[in-house]
């Protein structure tokens, strides 16, 4: 057992999470999705399919979007990640949580999430995407509610208060 492993089968991680750095206790083979929600309290990032499939737990790890179900914990040790949690800009709404609430561009909501970060990450690497690249940003990430027109109108809205 190493000095970073508790007599609990658990190991001290040293995590980036939203610009802080943090240091939790949790098992090495637990998932970033996992570590986040339990360990962490970060509940923002939701449970879904746990297979890489619906894109619900999106996070972002050195700003690339990342199904947080399929990452061990451990990968993340010593890099940047974003949660929803993260987002807000100084305590104020994201230009995107601005543009998703002002078009009700969530129905549940469970989704949202994970669309949101795929979105900033998106828009941090294309500042004026087209409709066909926002689509394809987003094409990991399922909706049962909707039917994807107002979240790619809250996201094209977003674009356009981002350029000023």
């Amino acid at each position: 057992m190493s000095d970073s492993e508790t007599l609990t089968g658990k190991r001290l991680m040293r995590l980036r999470v939203n610009g802080e750095p943090q240091e939790v206790a949790a098992h090495v083979t637990h998932s970033l999705l996992e570590v986040l929600r339990e360990e962490m309290g970060l509940t923002g990032t939701k449970h879904g399919c746990e297979l890489g499939e619906c894109g619900t737990c999106t996070v972002l790890v050195d700003g690339e979007p990342i199904y947080s179900c399929l990452m061990l914990a451990v990968e993340a040790e010593d890099r940047d990640v974003t949660t929803v949690e993260g987002l807000a800009l100084q305590s104020r709404p994201h230009p995107l949580q601005r543009a998703f609430s002002d078009l009700g561009a969530a129905q549940c909501g469970y989704c949202i999430p994970g669309i949101l970060l795929a979105a900033k990450a998106l828009l941090d690497k294309q500042p004026n995407p087209a409709r066909p690249d926002i689509e394809e940003a987003l094409s990991g990430n399922l909706c049962r509610c909707t039917g994807y027109t107002k979240i790619i109108e809250a996201v094209e809205q977003a674009v356009g208060e981002m350029r000023g």
